[in-house]
């Protein structure tokens, strides 16, 4: 078990991006810039698919014969990697499954490339040391921390929906994962929705309990963004990054132990967290399906009726449609 100390260093040494103001991204943010012929952008945080990728260099290999060179951009967590791909910093990023939605309200000309299906079940509402709540419901009047717009402030609102609280119950408290692990750790809110890495990290710390998994909740599928110009006037690129995304999902799937040794030496995770953020991963990549879209758009919907988006949106419309391959 990891004490406060001890807690506080494993979350400080994720070596993250801050999230940054939309109107800074191009000038501050490494690689975000005006695109280049030839570049495919890619926006990435550090865990998962995209990591692996980059350290094999798998999208480099294929994109090659298309004349196309890679720039990898890091972003702390999904909404400012959308406010990037909105401001035509990148062209390609992987988020949890509010960032888009929120994107899209915001009229963020993006598409979804591709699916992973269930690919933030590695996430959960944790309590710190000493806490007395032992149920959702108890929730009710307490300080709950989660980074706004992203895959943790849906996993907040369902878990509140499901021990028949609401919105209004608690008192919200947005952070940024860094900023709330370091709360977290120090006492200062009573529970914190959060995803793998900083939830297989914290949930060892000591005295840290689990209130519930996200796999108790609701799904939380992961998705491939793109830039709908980026995929409209360059379908094979982005096609040929999608499949070789796909083929590095299928070697995750089957070489965790290595995936996880990957990840820690590149992330400065520890190992046995690492690990555990691995074990819980589902690395399948497909298309966005009937199904996801569907429930992508409950998630939508879900926003709307706690007026968190100004309007309706349909996910629909920014799905993305490959190509019809030769042959």
């Amino acid at each position: 078990m990891l004490d406060r100390r001890a807690l506080l260093a494993a979350l400080a040494a994720l070596p993250l991006a801050p999230a940054l103001a939309p109107a800074l991204v191009p000038a501050l943010v490494p690689g975000a810039r005006a695109a280049e012929p030839g570049v495919l952008r890619i926006g990435y945080q550090k865990n998962g698919i995209l990591v692996v990728a980059k350290q094999q260099k798998i999208i480099e290999k294929r994109l090659e014969p298309l004349g196309y060179a890679v720039r990898w951009v890091e972003f702390s967590f999904g909404p400012p990697l959308l406010e990037a791909l909105s401001l035509d910093g990148i062209d390609l990023g992987q988020t949890g499954d509010a960032p888009p939605i929120f994107a899209q309200a915001a009229r963020s000309n993006l598409v979804y490339a591709a699916a992973q299906e269930a690919g933030g079940s590695g996430a959960g509402i944790l309590l710190p040391k000493g806490s007395e709540i032992r149920s959702l419901a108890e929730l009710k009047g307490k300080r709950v921390a989660f980074a706004k717009a992203s895959s943790s402030h849906n996993l907040t609102i369902a878990a509140l929906e499901k021990a028949g609280l609401s919105y209004a119950d608690i008192e919200p408290v947005t952070l940024a994962p860094a900023d709330a692990a370091a709360a977290f750790a120090r006492g200062s809110i009573d529970a914190w929705t959060i995803w793998d890495p900083y939830f297989a990290i914290a949930e060892q710390g000591e005295g840290v309990r689990v209130l519930v998994r996200a796999t108790d909740v609701t799904p939380q599928n992961n998705f491939f963004l793109a830039s709908r110009p980026f995929a409209e006037s360059r379908a094979p690129v982005l096609t040929a990054a999608i499949d070789a995304l796909g083929e590095v999902a299928a070697w995750c799937t089957q070489n965790r132990g290595a995936v996880a040794e990957l990840l820690s030496q590149g992330t400065g995770v520890p190992l046995a967290a690492t690990r555990r953020a691995v074990d819980r991963t589902d690395y399948v990549i497909g298309p966005m399906t009937d199904r996801v879209a569907a429930e992508q758009q409950r998630v939508a919907d879900r926003f709307h009726a706690l007026k968190l988006i100004p309007k309706p949106i349909r996910i629909a419309d920014a799905v993305w449609t490959p190509p019809a391959r030769n042959g």
